[in-house]
């Protein structure tokens, strides 16, 4: 089976705790649980970050160096970004990375951009972005297995998520690994 992400929206930040603590319960790992949420000052306690690092793209904030606390800090990659005509957000997981590479500066870049990237057919992917800009707050996970799969979409309709949804994750040719260093 190809691998998959599996997609929903949260409507608070109680939600999303509650969603991305099952999923670690659940066996998930830390790598591939993605999280993006606007960055309101009531997103906070989301990611609290001691210092900042500008590095290259859109990042202004926490990541590598930063010092990470909250009930999200144990997923990798947890950072502030200023995403071009969007604003700030806050972002952990595999959609950090894709979010802080060149696909932000891109004309259909931003979240679009990256969702598209992870698979997401490009109408759900903007859909997602303007409910995020709305205030939800978008949690992805990667599966390998069809079980995974099912898994994660169970904790996310007994956590009561919308608009749930899967992807087949598209394979980074070498030219694209290639161009994006």
């Amino acid at each position: 089976m190809a691998n998959k992400s599996v997609f929903c929206l949260a409507l608070d930040e109680g939600q999303a705790i509650r969603i991305v603590d099952e999923l670690k319960t659940a066996g998930f790992s830390n790598n591939d649980i993605s999280v993006l949420l606007p960055d309101k000052s009531s997103t906070r306690e989301f990611a609290h970050q001691k210092g900042t690092k500008a590095p290259e793209g859109a990042v202004t904030g926490a990541g590598a160096g930063g010092i990470v606390g909250g009930a999200l800090g144990w997923l990798a990659g947890i950072g502030a970004l200023a995403i071009p005509g969007l604003g700030p957000f806050i972002a952990a997981g595999p959609i950090m990375a894709a979010l802080s590479g060149a696909a932000v500066g891109a004309a259909t870049g931003g979240i679009v951009g990256s969702l598209v990237g992870m698979g997401i057919p490009e109408y759900e992917a903007k859909r997602y972005q303007n409910r995020v800009r709305e205030g939800r707050i978008l949690i992805a996970v990667h599966s390998e297995t069809s079980d995974q799969t099912k898994r994660a979409k169970q904790i996310f309709e007994d956590h009561g998520a919308e608009d749930i949804a899967t992807a087949g994750e598209q394979p980074v040719s070498e030219r694209e690994r290639a161009t994006a260093q």
